[in-house]
């Protein structure tokens, strides 16, 4: 088994040595999700601040991101939440609409930043230098970080939709294309959340 990679503060402290004093790191969670909308993060974080379990988010469990989502909001400079609903998904594209989302989350951040790292993601149209680095949860503390807030952020929204939708096991799958949504979807048809440009939807609004 390969070992673990274990994200770093190597970036900002790269861009700390060249004047930037205030770096962002931002992802997004969702986009590979039939229903629901895409939502991102972004965290300041204090340049070589401990945190225990930061990691990109899919390698911990929903325990251990909790833990760690409030260690990050704890001792973060600044972190913020933004999200693009699934109309916007729809309407723009789902690339379009996630770099959408991460622009909202940068804007809600009561600290400005001098620069922002993302994960693989270019941001269109935004005004503050930006660097993205494919597998950057994995790679950097502040993307990774991120990917944590945004992911606890979109599994408790998740878990309120279930409860407006029930019958889907939202609060289970989060609205990704698992055996029990195509199940629930092939016995109860699409729900207000479902994004009908996800050629999964298509196919049961065909049906109707």
């Amino acid at each position: 088994m390969s070992k673990a990679v274990i994200p770093t503060f190597e970036e900002e402290q790269a861009l700390a040595a060249q004047g930037f004093s205030c770096v962002a790191g931002t992802d997004e969670v969702g986009c590979g999700c039939w229903a629901g909308p895409v939502m991102a993060a972004a965290v300041i974080l204090p340049v070589g601040v401990e945190l225990m379990l930061v990691r990109d988010s899919k390698a911990l469990s929903p325990a251990q991101r909790e833990r760690s989502a409030e260690e990050i909001k704890a001792k973060a400079a600044a972190w913020a939440v933004g999200s693009a609903s699934v109309e916007e998904v729809d309407q723009l594209n789902i690339r379009r609409a996630a770099a959408l989302a991460m622009t909202r989350a940068i804007a809600s951040l009561p600290i400005r930043p001098d620069y922002v790292l993302s994960d693989a993601f270019r941001i269109p149209g935004l005004d503050i230098p930006l660097k993205n680095i494919i597998r950057g949860d994995a790679k950097v503390v502040s993307i990774a970080a991120a990917s944590i807030i945004a992911k606890v952020a979109r599994d408790r929204l998740m878990d309120e939709l279930a409860a407006e939708h029930p019958g889907y096991g939202f609060e289970r799958h989060k609205g990704y294309g698992t055996k029990e949504h195509q199940q629930a979807l092939e016995r109860q048809g699409i729900c207000p959340i479902h994004r009908r440009t996800y050629a999964p939807i298509k196919k049961f609004l065909a049906k109707t």
